[in-house]
């Protein structure tokens, strides 16, 4: 080959798959089925959901590495292919392969799952790319709560009506087809809608992977709870209510359940006493992931306590929606920093019980459309 060609391989851009979706089923002998999804973009990025529980964000090579895993091609002909896209020699495109799919099976055999997670090599960050839908929609199936909250804690009065049970199931199903992979089951409270367990099977039979944020009082009864495990509930947002032996009680029930737990949190006051007591009762617990909220008169308060949430090994989740209150959760959401970039509008989206689309909770300044009346590539631009 002439040099001016070789010259011209070795700057030319590699070109990204063709964008759209493929998936497989796995039946090991020794081992639970497994079902892997990989929905590839125009920009040669991608995502792998598997079990319906977890999404896994990929950067290019990741993605080519899960292709060749759910196509089921023999090592070396991936690594081959590998070594001839990114120009690196066959022995490195074939131990990374290897690594690579080393590293999804350990994950699949691996127990309560963060929704979104990420592998120890290099992976893209999910909010910095340019999505061609939003990685997760915020369902608020109703606004009502339950008997004794503060009415004013969710804003009824803006919305007349609910989605139907049909209605919603049509939501899921035009947001998988246009590629939204994860759901999150919110309010109001959620439990309230007896139809919340047909809605988790069926976003689970599409495939995708769905959380409940909830205050958690319904899930003691743990009848209730195992029936929304077995319907396909991958992830709980609990709403801990620290002042409430019931809400504790409940946490714990949830706790020894097998699903991935987060506790919100609202800060009141400034007690930095009864602040380190409640975070260190958590960590007794074995809670690993805490979302926080206060009101700017408390906000220096919880900053203080920020760190020692290391120092007991909780992790601070920035990401999934927060319980609606008489402050603003999306204004008072504590840990927006520029580390974190937002994904608002664009990784996610919020609909209301009545199906209008917001850029996340809170924004109702900012409706982006309706469900029923506008398609989602309308209503994404």
């Amino acid at each position: 080959m002439p040099i001016f060609e070789n010259l011209k391989r070795i700057f030319t851009p590699v070109k990204p798959l063709e964008p759209g979706n493929v998936q497989t089923q796995v039946t090991p002998q020794d081992a639970p089925p497994y079902r892997l999804h990989l929905r590839m973009h125009p920009d040669g990025t991608g995502i792998l959901i598997f079990n319906s529980s977890t999404v896994l964000h990929l950067n290019h090579t990741a993605t080519e590495y899960a292709f060749h895993m759910i196509k089921g091609t023999a090592d070396e002909e991936a690594a081959a292919a590998i070594s001839k896209r990114y120009r690196v020699s066959r022995k490195q495109a074939l131990d990374d392969y290897r690594d690579f799919t080393d590293r999804i099976q350990a994950l699949i055999s691996t127990p309560d799952l963060d929704p979104v997670t990420n592998l120890d090599f290099e992976r893209v960050r999910p909010y910095e790319t340019n999505l061609s839908a939003p990685l997760r929609l915020d369902c608020a199936l109703t606004y009502r709560l339950p008997p004794g909250e503060d009415p004013l804690a969710a804003p009824t009065k803006r919305v007349t009506r609910e989605l139907s049970t049909e209605e919603w199931i049509g939501v899921m199903d035009k947001a998988w087809a246009f590629g939204i992979p994860h759901i999150t089951f919110t309010g109001g409270e959620p439990t309230l809608r007896e139809d919340l367990p047909a809605l988790i099977a069926h976003a689970e039979a599409n495939g995708q992977v769905t959380g409940l944020l909830t205050d958690g009082i319904k899930l003691s009864n743990e009848a209730y709870l195992n029936n929304l495990l077995q319907t396909g509930l991958d992830h709980l947002l609990f709403i801990l209510a620290a002042d409430n032996p019931a809400s504790w009680q409940a946490l714990e029930t949830c706790l020894k359940a097998d699903i991935f737990v987060t506790v919100h949190l609202t800060i009141t006051d400034s007690d930095q006493v009864k602040i380190k007591s409640t975070l260190q009762r958590l960590a007794d617990l074995g809670v690993k992931n805490i979302s926080l909220t206060t009101d700017p008169a408390h906000r220096n308060a919880v900053l203080q306590n920020r760190d020692s949430l290391a120092g007991l090994g909780i992790r601070l989740v920035w990401d999934l929606p927060v319980p609606y209150s008489e402050n603003n959760p999306v204004s008072y959401e504590l840990i927006q920093e520029e580390t974190n970039p937002s994904g608002a509008g664009k990784a996610w989206l919020y609909v209301e019980p009545d199906g209008d689309v917001l850029p996340s909770q809170g924004q109702a300044d900012v409706i982006l459309g309706n469900v029923l009346k506008n398609e989602w590539n309308e209503i994404y631009k």
